[in-house]
This record gives structure tokens, sequence and C-alpha cells, in this order.
């Protein structure tokens, strides 16, 4: 017989990665795209980073992480997983709002890459200048 878990889901943003996080009462667990966390990003270092939603509102270790994660490079995948959990967060109890917002875990990062300009090298790097 199938058990009755609770499932909070969260879409995370950030520069040109999209994450659809679902996050279910566990131990701690995250899976990436089908793969373990570790081997996903192959940085287990960068995995404090993620967890920062949890350490906030003192939920590390109660909630497993399955997220798939489309676009973008390294950063802007961490960064869009960090926002879904902290949106998943906001379904699994109203209570953590005030310590996500405090932290600043609810506001989508609007920073995105300028784009190149005609004549330029990159969005403002000019050619070297040469006087004759």
């Amino acid at each position: 017989m199938a058990e009755n878990k609770a499932v909070y889901w969260g879409t995370g943003r950030r520069k040109t990665s999209v994450a659809r996080v679902r996050i279910t009462p566990g131990t701690g667990v995250y899976t990436v795209n089908g793969r373990d966390f570790d081997s996903y990003f192959g940085r287990p270092e960068l995995k404090g980073f993620v967890d920062q939603p949890f350490k906030v509102t003192e939920t590390l270790g109660h909630f497993d992480v399955i997220a798939n994660i489309k676009g973008g490079g390294i950063s802007g995948q961490l960064g869009a997983l960090r926002h879904g959990i902290s949106r998943a967060l906001l379904q699994a109890g109203d209570n953590y709002r005030g310590e996500l917002k405090r932290a600043g875990f609810l506001r989508r990062d609007p920073r995105m890459v300028e784009r190149k300009k005609y004549g330029l090298k990159k969005a403002r790097k000019k050619p070297q200048f040469s006087k004759r």
C-alpha cells in the first residue's frame, strides 16, 4: 500500500537556470536530475550553499530534495536550487517565511549577463587603441 507523504513544490530561478524542486519529509538526501548531489555538481563543498535555507529554518536533515534543473552553469544552477528550496519550504510551513525573507532567500536574484555590443570585443571591452 502506498504511503501518503507530504510533497512540497518550489520553482527557483537564477541567471538562465530554472530549478523545479520537490521536498518531502526525510533524512536530507539530495537528488539532482536523477543523480546524487555530489556526482552532479562534482564538489561536495557546494552543498553548504544550497543547505542555507534549511540552516536558517533549523530543518537541516528533515527533508529530502528532488530537483530537476535546466539551463545555465554551476553558479546559476546552485542559486536556482537554493531559491527553489526556499519557496518549497514556504509551502511546508508558513512560520518559516520571516526567517527566509530576512535572509534574502525568497527574492529572485535579478542580475543577468550583459549583452555584447557591436564594435566591442565583449559587453564593455574595447579593441586596443592604436595611435598610429
